[in-house]
Parts: C-alpha cells; sequence; structure tokens
C-alpha cells in the first residue's frame, strides 16, 4: 500500500490537508494556464511579425482579415501552427490565413457546413469539410459578409462537437 504525502491548503484562514496528488494537480493546472496565456502572447506577436515582413499588399490583406475577425469575435484565441500558420479559434479552430506568392487564402474549419449566401467561398469547394475564399491583389474584402461567415463558424463550433486544440479553449 502506497503512503500518500499531504501538503496544506488554506481555506478562509483555516489550514487543510490535502493528497499531494491533489496539490500537484493544481500547481500543474496553474502552469498550464500560464503557459497557454503565453502562447497566445508569443502567436499574437508572431502573426505580428509575419504581417510586417510581408511588406506588400498580402501584409495589409491580412492584417484587414484579423482585424476583421478580432472585432466580430473579441475572445477570439490567435494561434500559431504548422511553422508559420496564423489559426483563429472559439469553442474549436474555426479559420486560418495564408499569405501565398499571388493571393492570401482564408480558410474556414468547418467551412461546408456553414451557408455561403453571398457566395464568397470560392476555393476548396469539392472538399466535405473545408472551406475557403482566395483574396487576390485588388479584391475588395465584403466586410459585412465575411463577419456574417465568420459568426456562423463561431455558431457552428458553440453547437456542434469539434475538436478542440490546446490553444481553441474559450476565454471566460
Amino acid at each position: 500500500m502506497a503512503t500518500m504525502k499531504a501538503a496544506k491548503k488554506t481555506t478562509g484562514g483555516n489550514a487543510t490537508k490535502v493528497p499531494a496528488k491533489k496539490a500537484g494537480a493544481a500547481r500543474a493546472a496553474s502552469r498550464t494556464t500560464t503557459t497557454l496565456a503565453a502562447e497566445a502572447t508569443s502567436a499574437s506577436e508572431r502573426i505580428d511579425r509575419r504581417i510586417a515582413s510581408l511588406g506588400d499588399w498580402r501584409g495589409e490583406r491580412l492584417a484587414e482579415i484579423r482585424a476583421l475577425i478580432h472585432e466580430v469575435d473579441p475572445d477570439v484565441v490567435e494561434d500559431w501552427k504548422w511553422m508559420g500558420t496564423p489559426v483563429w479559434s472559439h469553442d474549436g479552430m474555426y479559420a486560418l490565413a495564408n499569405p501565398h506568392k499571388d493571393k492570401v487564402k482564408l480558410t474556414f474549419f468547418h467551412g461546408a457546413k456553414l451557408a455561403d449566401p453571398d457566395g464568397l467561398f470560392n476555393a476548396g469547394l469539392d472538399g466535405g469539410k473545408w472551406r475557403a475564399i482566395d483574396f487576390h491583389e485588388g479584391d475588395r474584402i465584403d466586410r459585412p459578409a465575411l463577419a456574417a461567415l465568420l459568426r456562423a463558424a463561431i455558431d457552428h463550433n458553440r453547437t456542434h462537437a469539434v475538436p478542440k486544440s490546446r490553444g481553441s479553449r474559450s476565454r471566460k
């Protein structure tokens, strides 16, 4: 039979004994929260640097998309995945954006499940899950239509069981 060490926990001025395993779990949870906050800051800084490094219309377009995402979803979680891809999450990942040589591609993770009454999706139309919008130089963003699509993606994540990545949990 293994013995458990106890750690002291103070509650309302009273010290109580808590099994060491629980105390360790609490410390680990605290570290995880701190790590997630640091990673979110790091991801935002990386996205800032990526936008600045482009130095052309693609950086401007990516910044415009990002600003609209933050406008629509103030609780968005930004992440940096797959060696350089900005990802936006709320109750699961819902969009990512990649600058390419001749376009900026905004991809919706569950785009095939979203209504697109304004016909914004123009790429990945044959896929069973993802849909994308390719923005080329000179293209204008239909802000109201894209905002509606972003809201639909967030609502989809709230109402469906979508995989949650480490950085995609809701902010409370």
